[in-house]
C-alpha cells in the first residue's frame, strides 16, 4: 500500500510516498505497519491508547475516516492513502 505522508512525517519517512508492505487493507493496520519501518511515527500519530491524535489525519481518495469507519476503514489496494500530521500556522 502506497502512503503519502506530510509535514514532519516526511522528514522521519525520508520520502514523501513510502510503500508499505501489509497483511490487511485496513486503515489501522497499514498504520501499525508503517510504524514498524518507523518507530519515530508512533508518538507523532498516536495516543496511548491506539488512537489517532488530536488534529492528525487519514484520508482515503481525499475523504477523511472520520466519515468512514474511522481506523477500521477498509481500503484497496490502489485507493489512495495520505496520512497528514497536525499543522500549524497563520
Amino acid at each position: 500500500m502506497k502512503v503519502k505522508v506530510f509535514a514532519n512525517l516526511r522528514d522521519i519517512c525520508g520520502s514523501s510516498v513510502v510503500d508499505v508492505p501489509t497483511h490487511s487493507l485496513v486503515v489501522i493496520d497499514i498504520l501499525e505497519d508503517l510504524v514498524k519501518m518507523f518507530p519515530a511515527l508512533e508518538d507523532e500519530i498516536f495516543t496511548d491508547e491506539r488512537k489517532l491524535k488530536q488534529f492528525v489525519h487519514v484520508f482515503i481518495n481525499g475523504q477523511n475516516i472520520i466519515h468512514k469507519d474511522g481506523l477500521l476503514t477498509k481500503v484497496k489496494e490502489d485507493d489512495q492513502f495520505a496520512l497528514f500530521p497536525p499543522v500549524a500556522g497563520g
